[in-house]
């Protein structure tokens, strides 16, 4: 049975968050003299001299209208790293709790969970790339706080089937990594949030946006937890220049949507050239923007690939995926050039 209270580590409910002076004051002013900021500017042409506003209010109100939830129920950081990294922090106990993941995955939750002292137990996917539920259960244990899925999986690419079963079953956080669902031919679990109170949705302007630069993610989950997140955060947590341009390519969401179906016909188009190529072995189905390669010799390609000036990841060193090289759909021009340097091998 799911219980925040059980969950939440002590200290943090003790916990009197940093009130900054932006988050005291509320409305509208001509003056500031409250935050200790430089009165006089910047050397920028820009004035970058007053903090930002520590709630992302205009952010937060926009994708709320198009996600269809609350405004409380929206976490914005700095990248999908740190509502991660805010995870471990305000669940897991050092040195006590462990988490749950299934490798092949994207490698912070790992590294997250080793910068905070927190153990890490594994159910590995099949060979399909799917979750296995009997895995799951049998690696949950009294300790496990959080279980950690991404879908479309990185680096698998595919869309992992049946998860909010997971939320219905654990007792702990589902975290469910959605940084690729807008490339997903499947539906988000945003909208399952006031369903289950256990469920925390993280998705990214890196992606689909193009926005990686800027570092902004976003974390979706009911009211109580993203206070938590909210306590525990720092307080300026994203930048007055992010915010700005968030903003402004929120007001272009056509340019993405093109974007992304431009993606997706050159996925299929990579797919369709690479298949040609006798060492290839096996192209995995891909909702993302890149494909999971399998060939003959996956470090030998990424070594060739690196003396043409192309890079490839070279994820042969991973749990299932031996001889694989995870490609990232590029431009038309850049596949192209892929494909030229391939066809001499």
């Amino acid at each position: 049975m799911f219980s925040l209270e059980n969950l939440v580590r002590e200290n943090i409910k003790r916990l009197v968050p940093y009130s900054s002076a932006r988050a005291e004051f509320s409305g509208a002013a001509q003056i500031f003299l409250d935050a200790n900021e430089n009165s006089f500017g910047s050397p920028l042409p820009r004035n970058y001299n007053r903090y930002p506003d520590p709630r992302q209010t205009e952010i937060k109100e926009i994708m709320a209208r198009r996600e269809n939830v609350n405004v409380d129920e929206i976490f914005i950081g700095n990248g999908s790293d740190e509502a991660i990294d805010l995870l471990f922090r305000i669940f897991c106990r050092p040195n006590k709790d462990n988490v749950l993941i299934c490798p092949p995955t994207y490698g912070m939750y790992e590294v997250s969970a080793e910068i905070n002292d927190v153990a890490v137990k594994r159910a590995n996917l099949t060979k399909d790339f799917q979750l296995d539920f009997g895995a799951i259960e049998k690696a949950v244990d009294a300790d496990t706080k959080l279980l950690f899925v991404c879908s479309p999986n990185n680096p698998t690419g595919n869309s992992l089937a049946k998860v909010s079963n997971l939320a219905k079953e654990f007792g702990g956080i589902v975290v469910v990594d959605e940084a690729y669902i807008h490339f997903s031919r499947q539906n988000s679990l945003v909208s399952e949030i006031t369903d289950f109170p256990n469920l925390v949705v993280l998705q990214t302007f890196s992606k689909a946006w193009g926005l990686a630069g800027l570092r902004v993610g976003l974390a979706f989950a009911n009211e109580e937890i993203i206070k938590l997140f909210n306590k525990v955060k720092p307080p300026y947590n994203v930048s007055q220049i992010a915010q700005e341009a968030i903003l402004q390519a929120l007001e272009n969401r056509a340019d993405v949507e093109k974007t992304i179906t431009d993606i997706v016909t050159e996925r299929e188009k990579l797919v369709e050239n690479l298949q040609k190529l006798s060492f290839v072995k096996k192209i995995y189905p891909s909702d993302a923007n890149f494909l999971l390669v399998k060939t003959m010799d996956g470090e030998a390609i990424y070594q060739f690939l690196l003396d043409e000036k192309i890079v490839v990841r070279n994820r042969n060193s991973v749990e299932l995926c031996e001889g694989c090289l995870r490609i990232t759909i590029g431009t038309p021009e850049e596949n192209e050039s892929l494909m030229e340097a391939l066809r001499k091998l």
